[in-house]
């Protein structure tokens, strides 16, 4: 049935405090992620051709989808509440549970991340223990941070966005600088650019994890000063940005550093070092970057858990998921249950992985592409929300609209899946020798993440109430 209007509260909720640029810094911080941009670059010079080939095939149709439902459903929850009108309650309660679940499963990896990088900086011999502390006391910091006001938190990947262009840049013009002087670090050429298959590409779906995020901001859309006219907007001048800089600084990895070096933790740091040399004139420009870098490990999971929160906190509050996640901060109004949840949970999985690992690079590895499947799942249902609100609410007015009519929306949005489900496939699955301890570890996450999502949304809770529940102490 076509819906002519859309519903909104009678009354705010929530401060508008983001506005136009806040929303691109914001996209920026999110997408543009460091601490996976060795992994990818780990492919090879190839790695130029999957950024490209994704670009054009994933990135583009997706960020055109996202914003036409960005602008057009401008309700708190983002993702999630643009599949309950698709699709109803129980989806959407599973879109919710999934998608704030695996910004918990993730962020133990990021700051694991963060530990190593900070241990090579200064104490080289650093154990998998005290790592694993430094993780825990990001985690909780992560967690402060969404409880205090957005008009504040804000600034946090705000700054990070900034960081992660200065970062960017140095790698890339570094990069060059050093080629020139040098010579490159790995061959560019024809052959070197044709994809093949190898181990390598079990980082492949590193590219497309890197490209997503367009939806995140969103799930604060009740506190966007004009998401109709500001979203689409975000997304095409964070687009370019991200789409530039993620090329630009793997361009600069793989022309300073060879495949052979190029490490998943110290990946950064070693290059970083092998642009700017030894010595007082290099060091310190290696210990500014590195500790930027560290800083957008923190801006990027406030980012994606200030996203996150809010649509476990909505999917709450409408009764989709338990009433605990709807309670808000009395002073605040942000989602502080969502976010000390979100800190427990994150703090198990580490202590459970960490028992298992063998090393950090281990543990950050299967932290990362355990909580990647369970992240890339609702991508699926995104794109099949965008095709039936395109259906039943074929009315509704939308401020900006994908090109092209109908079969055209098919298509973009058919191709988006099968770039989400390979990256599925090749997250679980090694090409090469099968480690069953690792798909186990994945496989067996993702299942008894699936199941307790199940739980959550079928069990019996109280009807919701009209307005958010908020608590008297946090």
């Amino acid at each position: 049935m076509a819906t002519t209007a859309q519903s909104a509260p009678t009354a705010p909720r929530f401060r508008k405090v983001l506005h136009g640029l806040d929303m691109t810094l914001f996209t920026v911080c999110a997408v543009l992620v460091i601490d996976q941009l060795t992994a990818a670059a780990s492919i090879g010079v190839q790695s130029i051709f999957w950024w490209i080939f994704t670009l054009v095939l994933f990135f583009i149709p997706y960020g055109l989808i996202t914003a036409e439902l960005g602008s057009t459903y401008t309700e708190e929850g983002g993702i999630y509440t643009w599949v309950r009108r698709a699709f109803g309650p129980v989806w959407a309660g599973r879109t919710a549970w999934l998608w704030w679940v695996n910004v918990a499963f993730w962020m133990p990896s990021v700051y694991i991340l963060f530990a190593g990088i900070l241990a090579e900086i200064v104490a080289p011999d650093m154990s998998l223990s005290t790592k694993i502390v430094v993780t825990l006391v990001l985690t909780w910091l992560t967690v402060g941070i969404n409880i205090i006001t957005l008009e504040v938190g804000k600034w946090v990947p705000n700054i990070g966005a900034v960081f992660k262009v200065v970062i960017m840049l140095s790698l890339g013009i570094g990069g060059i600088a050093y080629a020139m002087t040098h010579g490159s670090a790995n061959e560019f050429s024809v052959a070197a650019l044709t994809p093949h298959w190898g181990d390598s590409l079990a980082f492949l779906p590193v590219i497309i994890y890197n490209f997503l995020g367009f939806e995140l901001m969103s799930g604060a859309s009740e506190e966007m000063e004009n998401p109709a006219r500001d979203v689409p907007w975000a997304i095409v001048r964070s687009g370019a940005v991200i789409a530039f800089f993620y090329i630009f600084a793997t361009v600069g990895i793989l022309l300073a550093l060879p495949i052979a070096d190029i490490g998943l933790i110290k990946g950064l740091p070693d290059t970083f070092q092998k642009i700017f040399g030894a010595g007082i004139s290099g060091n310190i420009p290696v210990l500014a970057l590195c500790i930027m870098s560290l800083y957008t490990f923190v801006a990027n999971m406030t980012t994606w858990t200030i996203g996150a929160n809010r649509s476990a906190a909505e999917a709450a509050n409408r009764g989709d998921l338990p009433a605990i996640f709807a309670k808000l901060h009395p002073v605040y109004k942000t989602p502080a249950n969502s976010a000390i949840l979100c800190g427990i949970i994150a703090s198990a999985v580490l202590f459970i992985y960490g028992f298992l690992a063998k090393s950090s690079e281990d543990l950050f590895w299967t932290l990362f592409a355990f909580s990647s499947v369970v992240f890339l799942l609702p991508y699926f249902l995104l794109f099949l929300s965008f095709l039936k609100l395109r259906r039943v609410d074929a009315d509704l007015h939308r401020p900006y609209r994908v090109p092209g009519g109908y079969p055209v929306a098919v298509l973009l949005s058919v191709v988006c899946m099968l770039f989400v489900l390979q990256a599925i496939v090749f997250f679980i699955y090694k090409p090469g020798a099968v480690d069953m301890t690792y798909v186990s570890a994945v496989v067996g996450g993702v299942l008894l993440t699936v199941i307790a999502g199940e739980f959550l949304v079928h069990g019996q809770r109280p009807q919701p109430t009209k307005t958010v529940k908020e608590i008297a102490h946090v």
